[in-house]
């Protein structure tokens, strides 16, 4: 199949949806579960259901960079929000530069972070049927196909102007590629950036490597960029295909390898560390967040076994007490700067996909 012209003809809605597995249809597949779920009482579930909804509209209300726009759309589509996915694909569109990167604003070199929007405009082209969502969503294939950057693994450079490969990277290109049904390129991408970044001392990803260096820019084991892989690691493993059996194989493997890596370092209150092995470092809020997702999305899947539930319950109990009456996340590793506690979009996104993967557990 010529990947460049998937999404044309009359069957082109249909065809999103077979080769979106992830998302396509999730809305209406899980609203039929949640209604189902005889797991929670009535009471507890109307409370989560609204924590969704209070999350939600925090994150809705931040301004947003092309990895934030990005992250809120996959929040969007795992909660099956589906006005959301096109009213935020709509922005995305809007600002996506002539070279194919969606959602730009502010800095113009950065390379994988706009990649992140993909999974979601695709969603909105199968929602609507609109034209303008699937040739924006061509255009950032191509980007990636035909302009990116890459090393000599085939891995995306994070940035235009420089040989950086950042573990923020692995949540930004995988699933936008397997959504569209590019699995050779995804697979390439998470077991190239797992080759050059993944400390098998450590059991955690490093931060940055500096390829025309040929060392670490920032080794560090930074709570938000092991978060970033552990959750695409979770993504991927409903778009990967069952005949995919080797890739399904690596990406559990390396999801509960860094999962595992992680929770040797939670702390009794259920957080952890923004570097998540240096304890000298602030205590951080979403790292617990993007655990507990990825945890109970491997125990529904069943990649994970159910050992590893009360984790995920301590884990989200203390998000949920970082989080106030207006659905604000805090003490998260915070932006504009991400050195300091304080909120983000990614913040808000996962404490919709963290509270809406618990839902439909």
């Amino acid at each position: 199949m010529n990947r460049r012209t998937f999404l044309t003809g009359a069957a082109a809605a249909a065809s999103a949806a077979a080769i979106f597995p992830l998302y396509a249809g999730t809305a209406g597949r899980d609203k039929k579960t949640t209604r189902r779920n005889k797991r929670y009482p009535a009471a507890e579930q109307q409370a989560m259901e609204q924590h969704i909804a209070d999350s939600t509209a925090a994150m809705l209300c931040m301004q947003r960079a092309p990895w934030e726009q990005g992250v809120a759309l996959v929040a969007m589509t795992v909660s099956g929000q589906d006005a959301n996915i096109v009213r935020l694909s709509h922005e995305a569109v809007l600002r996506q530069t002539a070279d194919g990167r969606m959602g730009v604003m502010g800095s113009t070199n950065t390379s994988t972070d706009p990649m992140a929007a993909g999974t979601g405009v695709l969603t909105a082209y199968r929602i609507t049927g609109e034209p303008r969502y699937k040739d924006a969503v061509e255009k950032l294939y191509g980007y990636c196909r035909e302009t990116a950057t890459r090393c000599a693994n085939g891995a995306f450079y994070h940035f235009l102007n420089s040989r950086q490969l950042w573990s923020d990277s692995i949540f930004m290109a995988p699933p936008f590629l397997a959504a569209y049904g590019d699995y050779d390129d995804a697979m390439r991408q998470v077991r190239g950036y797992h080759d050059i970044l993944w400390l098998p001392d450590k059991q955690l990803y490093a931060h940055k490597w500096d390829d025309a260096r040929q060392a670490f820019s920032r080794r560090d084991c930074w709570g938000s960029g092991n978060g970033w892989a552990a959750s695409s690691y979770a993504l991927l493993m409903e778009m990967l295909p069952e005949n995919r059996v080797e890739d399904r194989r690596t990406v559990a493997q390396y999801a509960r390898e860094v999962v595992d890596g992680c929770l040797r370092h939670l702390r009794p209150d259920g957080l952890l560390h923004d570097v998540v092995d240096d304890p000298s470092t602030f205590v951080e809020t979403n790292l617990s967040q993007m655990l507990a997702f990825t945890i109970y999305k491997g125990i529904r899947a069943g990649w994970l076994d159910g050992s590893y539930l009360p984790y995920a319950e301590k884990m989200r109990a203390a998000a949920r007490a970082k989080t106030d009456a207006y659905g604000i996340v805090h003490d998260a590793c915070g932006s504009p700067s991400f050195d300091k506690p304080g909120t983000s979009t990614e913040a808000q996104a996962y404490a919709v996909m963290m509270e809406y993967a618990r839902l439909v557990l």
